[in-house]
């Protein structure tokens, strides 16, 4: 075995990890260098914290949830720098480092990588954190007082080797059988083709007479796209807060699954509405292949009106979101605190799918061929009463991937908001997911954070979904950065600007003349000799993402040095900043 664990000390191919391991936690040996780690308790609770034992002096990467939303990378070398709400830790392992364990014969490779990945065991799902002394602990929670238990036996997977990229292996599929690896899912066809999303070109001002001055001014400028997203603005929605106050946006609900009036013939009450013929039109006059409208994973941000009387065939309910004490650990985010306030207007367990069905068998009869599906980890904090975090979300996740497979032909969905494991670990047919926070057109400090965190949380993302960077301004400071990034991110390519204001001198350099991208075959992510070093904030650190095409390699090397900071971090003002942070 390389992997053991003896006299208080987890050993690792004869490397010394992990010192004064409690007398409780569980080891499973799954195979040579892979084990389940667990721990027992004598109190059932519906959260534990387990400690599993001491660790430093080893590079280390975290990808942590700062909210509730998403992830960002964070790096250090003990266990105090692992975040509260980290969902994977990768270690770095020389032979000089550490203390090593006498009479062990030494891998031929001076260095080896070690994975610790919480996972989902049963109706609970797993999380690590460190602290001030340096213990590395997990936290099992089910998100459900009255789902407890007093054990865990597979809470937390370790793997070793030499590829720090091979880690994340299929037989943990295949042990686990809640999810599914990417290069077993089918890939909805807009990936490869150049397209276009409303949302910064209009936000929720969207209309069918500005998306078609849009598509116009693409076509006048010889770059046509060939799939749309039409976001958040096009449904019936109301919101009962009046007069309004910061937050109550967020608690605004779905009254009916049909479009609003905006896509609505005045005087026409025929099936066939103004958004049927709206993406006919579309589709002939200006080639669009594919059409994606934007919903939440509970209809709207604040779920379903339960007066409505379109929708009270899925018994909607208000009830309030408890979020867990990570998330409230790292950055409190003010749709998640709002939706707290003014509650959430759920779905019945048992109508998940009619729901579902119900909507998406409409937008199919539309034209409209599949949907980007938002707000997902809003779920996680409703599972009190229905069995738990990881137990309501497995049913929407379900429900949603049967739907879709239904309704539309090429498993044309894209999930976002949706970083947690409950949902990464649920996920068997979904395909593609949003890999970071939004791209902030007017933020200009994050435009080097984005693509960092896009490129580390494809590290682990890159193993279920095919990550989707968001979309970019092609008229932009930052056009040339996130052209660049998205040219070997494996990923869709998609800009969201306002009509008649495209760069196309950028854009005709990742899209071919048939509106098609060059994809690469997998997740963009750091190279080795990237992975343990901070591109944003040490000073010195370049980012270098590679990727395969059909004949070569890639390699992109990104200056996100002196733009930003992580957040949570504070900049050590000794480090020298770099001028230039743009690559032109």
């Amino acid at each position: 075995m390389a992997i053991t664990l003896e006299e208080g000390c987890l050993i690792v191919r004869g490397k010394v990890v992990l010192t004064g391991v409690p007398a409780n936690v569980v080891f499973s040996p799954v195979c040579s260098d892979s084990v389940f780690l667990g721990a027992r308790s004598s109190i059932p609770s519906s959260r534990h914290v387990f400690t599993l034992g001491v660790l430093q002096e080893y590079k280390l990467l975290c990808l942590f949830r700062f909210k509730i939303w998403w992830m960002i990378p964070h790096f250090g070398k003990s266990g105090s720098d692992v975040p509260v709400e980290t969902q994977m830790l990768l270690l770095e392992v020389k032979e000089e480092s550490s203390q090593h364990v006498e009479n062990f014969k030494p891998f031929t490779n001076n260095t080896f990588y070690i994975l610790f990945l919480p996972l989902l065991d049963h109706q609970f799902r797993s999380s690590l954190q460190g602290t001030s002394e340096n213990e590395l602990q997990f936290c099992l929670e089910s998100g459900d007082p009255n789902v407890q238990t007093s054990e865990a036996l597979e809470a937390v997977f370790i793997n070793a080797g030499d590829s720090p990229f091979d880690l994340i292996k299929k037989m943990l599929e295949k042990h686990k059988g809640t999810f599914n690896h990417i290069e077993n899912k089918k890939l909805p066809p807009h990936l490869d083709w150049f397209g276009w999303c409303t949302w910064d070109a209009f936000y929720k001002d969207v209309n069918p007479q500005g998306i078609i001055q849009g598509l116009e001014s693409f076509l006048e400028g010889g770059c046509p796209p060939k799939f749309l997203i039409i976001d958040d603005g096009w449904q019936e929605t109301v919101n009962e807060f009046i007069p309004p106050t910061e937050g109550t946006q967020f608690a605004t609900r779905l009254v009916d699954i049909k479009e609003n009036n905006k896509f609505k013939e005045p005087v026409s009450d025929d099936a066939c509405t103004n958004m049927c013929a709206f993406v006919k039109s579309i589709k002939h006059e200006y080639g669009i292949k594919y059409v994606y409208v934007w919903h939440a994973l509970v209809g709207y941000w604040g779920g379903l009106l339960p007066s409505s009387e379109k929708l009270k065939k899925y018994n909607p309910k208000i009830e309030y979101p408890v979020q867990s004490p990570g998330n409230t650990a790292n950055i409190r985010d003010i749709a998640m605190d709002s939706l707290e306030k003014y509650g959430v207007g759920t779905i019945d367990p048992q109508k998940i799918y009619n729901f579902f069905n119900d909507l998406h068998s409409y937008l199919a009869s539309s034209g409209i061929d599949g949907v980007k599906v938002d707000v997902q980890n809003v779920i996680e904090t409703l599972g009190s009463g229905c069995g738990g975090r990881v137990s309501l979300t497995r049913l929407y996740q379900e429900a949603l991937e049967e739907s879709i497979a239904k309704n539309f032909t090429g498993n044309n969905i894209i999930s976002s908001m949706s970083h947690n494991l409950d949902t990464i670990y649920s996920s068997k047919r979904s395909a593609v997911a949003r890999a970071s926070e939004d791209f902030m057109p007017k933020d200009q400090t994050s435009q080097t954070l984005h693509v960092a965190s896009v490129a580390f949380n494809s590290l682990l993302l890159g193993e279920v979904f095919v990550p989707d960077w968001d979309m970019f301004h092609s008229n932009h400071r930052a056009a040339d950065f996130h052209g660049a990034a998205r040219a070997l991110g494996g990923c869709a390519v998609y800009v969201s600007d306002k009509p008649s204001t495209q760069d196309f001198k950028i854009l005709k350099r990742i899209v071919l003349p048939d509106g098609s991208v060059l994809r690469a075959k997998y997740a963009g992510r750091p190279t080795r000799d990237s992975l343990f070093e901070d591109p944003v904030m040490d000073g010195k650190s370049l980012l270098k993402i590679w990727n395969l095409n059909t004949l070569s390699g890639i390699i992109g090397a990104f200056n996100c040095q002196g733009a930003g900071n992580w957040p949570l971090q504070q900049k050590d003002e000794n480090l020298p900043v770099c001028s230039t942070i743009w690559p032109y």
